[in-house]
């Protein structure tokens, strides 16, 4: 055996010690100490409007910026001429504006190793005569399109068209993952593609096994080149290999909206849903850990004062600067929360 495949078992074993540890009480996920300040409400739109349902937030390469994509001061876009995709230093001062006019719902968000900006358009709307949605678009810093997948206002289940896309990510080596199927019932699956965009393979269906999904909802990938995948329905974070093989799953991160993971291995898991009845025994709120052993070691609490009468609350979407310092993109609140390390 190689010293490579003795190092994946060994991560392995620690992952499935921390399963048990950590899975067997939702207690221990919800009393983790939080080290972290809230800051509240950070940064202001243009001219002054108010934000729209907000989840999709990611870092530029250095992370010393933040982008952030909001509803154009609703929870929709269609015909609204204001730009929704926004870039902040992590002062809250906005540095750069893009969009106006191209998606209806931005949903999820990925900023490449080059900086390009990945926004997926998470909404099927179709009003006459072209339709809305359903698309995932690569911008440069400056806004210019440079690669759309999928079919504007087409939903569909093959190699060319998605129904709702959740989320975006692009590995190292230029390859592009798409979390398909925002809804439980829709397409419950991954897309793999190359820098390109020509199509390389895809894996999911909806169910509750391994490899299947109900609602993938949130992508993130460690220094490892394992795929994390929020798989909100299941209340759960699925692993695989770059090529759909399943490593793991991991519940005690609670029910994962958005996912994020820094450059020291720390996922950021954004629980915008759990209660009583989506998720017993686990409240809501960003739950921090290290990839390699999965213990949950940090818990900020949903700043909301009674999240479970609410649909969702607290951070949808999640995000992490140079200096450690966490952007919750709340959906619900309308707003980007800032938490800073005590």
């Amino acid at each position: 055996m190689t010293l490579t495949k003795l190092r994946h078992y060994h991560l392995l074993e620690l992952t499935f010690i921390a399963m048990l540890l950590t899975g067997m009480s939702a207690n221990a996920q919800n009393g983790a100490p939080n080290t972290y300040t809230s800051e509240g409400a950070w940064a202001t739109l243009p001219d002054a409007r108010p934000w729209g349902a907000t989840s999709a937030i990611y870092p530029t390469p250095d992370g010393k910026h933040i982008w952030v994509a909001e509803r154009c001061g609703a929870n929709l876009c269609v015909e609204s001429k204001v730009d929704p995709i926004l870039l902040y230093d992590t002062n809250g001062k906005l540095v750069q504006k893009f969009g106006a006019g191209l998606m209806a719902w931005p949903h999820g968000m990925h900023v490449d190793y080059e900086g390009n900006v990945w926004v997926t358009d998470a909404v099927g709307y179709a009003p006459v005569p072209d339709g809305w949605g359903h698309i995932v678009l690569k911008f440069s810093p400056k806004g210019e399109v440079l690669l759309t997948l999928g079919e504007k206002g087409v939903a569909g289940d093959d190699t060319a068209h998605f129904n709702k896309p959740s989320d975006v990510l692009v590995a190292p080596n230029g390859d592009i993952f798409i979390a398909d199927g925002h809804d439980a019932s829709g397409n419950n699956r991954i897309v793999k593609f190359d820098s390109t965009g020509k199509f390389l393979s895809q894996w999911g269906s909806m169910g509750s096994e391994n490899g299947e999904f109900r609602d993938p909802h949130a992508l993130a990938m460690d220094s490892a080149g394992r795929l994390f995948v929020g798989d909100r329905g299941n209340s759960r974070i699925q692993i695989f290999d770059q090529n759909g093989l399943h490593l793991s799953t991991w519940t005690q991160f609670g029910r994962p909206s958005g996912l994020y993971i820094d450059s020291n291995d720390m996922l950021y898991s954004a629980d915008s849903e759990s209660n009583a009845k989506r998720n017993p025994g686990y409240t809501r709120g960003i739950r921090i850990g290290s990839v390699n052993d999965g213990f949950v070691t940090a818990f900020i609490p949903d700043p909301e004062p009674d999240p479970d009468n609410s649909g969702t609350s607290g951070a949808e979407g999640v995000a992490v600067d140079h200096a450690g310092n966490i952007y919750g993109a709340e959906l619900g609140p309308r707003k980007v929360h800032k938490y800073v390390p005590k």
